[in-house]
């Protein structure tokens, strides 16, 4: 992609956040806005680094992730093209409490406090689609928590293979359906809470019972509503 000839209001223009700002108030912001390429294991910030901005994802992927005393990290999300992240952090003025990092070649599009703040002093609405971005992320991680407190290694697995399917009559469940994992097993294991010999284990199970089969990043997903009622003996 050549950057030189990027559209930064029209991309920003299809954005949740930005999507009812006017072509002034877009080039506006675009003025506070900078691409900024990332290699395949690359930071894009580190614990501790002033926030001074918040990201979208424009191509690519971007871990989020904590590293224990001991040295072990724990993945606590993964950015996908059209995701923002760093949004609340920008706000507080308090440094970054966790470490982003390019999971593969990504263009991200970073977008600047005080551009912000200056549409947030001009339009109040602005001020509520961020509000509202912001809840939706505390309620991914909410939910998040809920499922390491309440529910085993399986079901969390099988929640993952399931979570942008609607399980309903309407929707044919038991017809097959791919999932392609989007990162390594060892990430996605990380981002659930289980390690990633476990993550694996879990997979074969689920393609003894029948209920899936492995084809490398490919986990065809053969009967939907079936997988969601399942329980490890």
């Amino acid at each position: 992609m050549d950057l030189r000839v990027f559209n930064i209001p029209r991309y920003l223009s299809v954005q949740p956040l930005f999507t009812d700002l006017s072509p002034a108030e877009l080039d506006r912001l675009a003025q506070g806005c900078v691409l900024r390429r990332f290699s395949r294991g690359e930071d894009v910030f580190r614990v501790g680094q002033r926030c001074e901005e918040f990201h979208v994802c424009v191509t690519g992927q971007v871990k989020l992730f904590a590293v224990s005393p001991a040295g072990a990290e724990k993945v606590i999300d993964i950015i996908a093209p059209g995701q923002s992240f760093a949004e609340a952090l920008m706000f507080t003025g308090a440094p970054y409490i966790i470490n982003a990092q390019a999971l593969s070649d990504c263009l991200l599009l970073t977008v600047k406090k005080q551009a912000v703040e200056a549409e947030i002093a001009s339009d109040a609405r602005f001020a509520l689609r961020m509000l509202a971005g912001i809840s939706r992320r505390l309620h991914g991680l909410v939910h998040d928590v809920e499922a390491y407190a309440l529910h085993s290694g399986v079901q969390r697995v099988i929640g993952y293979l399931l979570r942008d399917i609607a399980l309903d009559a309407e929707n044919h469940n038991d017809q097959p359906v791919t999932v392609s994992l989007p990162v390594s097993k060892a990430t996605i294991a990380s981002r659930l809470s289980l390690t990633p010999e476990y993550f694996s284990r879990v997979l074969h199970e689920l393609e003894a019972a029948g209920l899936v089969r492995i084809d490398k990043r490919d986990i065809h997903i053969l009967d939907a509503q079936a997988l969601s009622n399942y329980r490890s003996p």
